[in-house]
Parts: C-alpha cells; sequence; structure tokens
C-alpha cells in the first residue's frame, strides 16, 4: 500500500518541473523529459488549484493516495510540496523501487541477499 501511495506522490509531484521552468532555468546539457516526467508535470499543474507553484495539503486532499503521502514529500514540514522537494522524494523513491526489484530479483533467481 506505501508503495502504492509512493508512486502515486512520485507521479502527481514529479509534474513540478513543469511548472517550474519559468522559476528555473534549464541546465544546457539536460536530458529530455522522459514520458513520465511530462505526464507527472501535467498532474502536478491539475492539482496545483491556485497556480502558486507548490502543492498544500488542500490541494491534495482529493486525491487519497497522495495526500497519505505528502509528509514523506514535504522535507521541510512547511506544509507545502516544492518542486525542489518533489525533486529529492522522487529520487529516493526511484532508488528503494530499483533495491526492491533487485532484491526480488534475486529471491526468484535462488540467490536470497541479506538485507543491509
Amino acid at each position: 500500500m506505501r508503495m502504492k501511495i509512493s508512486l502515486a506522490l512520485l507521479a502527481a509531484l514529479g509534474c513540478t518541473v513543469a511548472l517550474a521552468g519559468p522559476f528555473v532555468a534549464a541546465a544546457p546539457a539536460q536530458a529530455p523529459l522522459s514520458k513520465g516526467e511530462i505526464k507527472a508535470m501535467q498532474q502536478f499543474k491539475m492539482l496545483d488549484f491556485n497556480g502558486d507553484g507548490k502543492l498544500s495539503r488542500s490541494e491534495v486532499v482529493l486525491f487519497p493516495p497522495l495526500s497519505a503521502a505528502f509528509e514523506d514529500a514535504d522535507a521541510n514540514r512547511d506544509n507545502f510540496v516544492s518542486y525542489a522537494e518533489v525533486q529529492v522524494f522522487a529520487v529516493k523513491y526511484r532508488a528503494e523501487r530499483e533495491r526492491k526489484r533487485a532484491a526480488q530479483a534475486n529471491v526468484a533467481s535462488g540467490n536470497p541477499v541479506a538485507k543491509p
């Protein structure tokens, strides 16, 4: 369940890249956005009802999975999820997801790896 919540948060919050466009200059050598990142940007923009470039708890109340994972992404505990917080959360989420996939693959292949 927590994985679904985190995935929903990642998808909804990852779209802050689109909103941050006017506020953050893109690096010249930056890789193009993936389809998932573009979709996430669109979803974030949709949830940002007041257009301030960040999500509040009241803006995500209509999306329970995102509302439930809000505290994980709100690193500075200001009751808003900013673009920078989304980026940090996404990196942590992807690393955890990859770690779990690798562990499952090892178990499936008969080579279980001890957890750190």
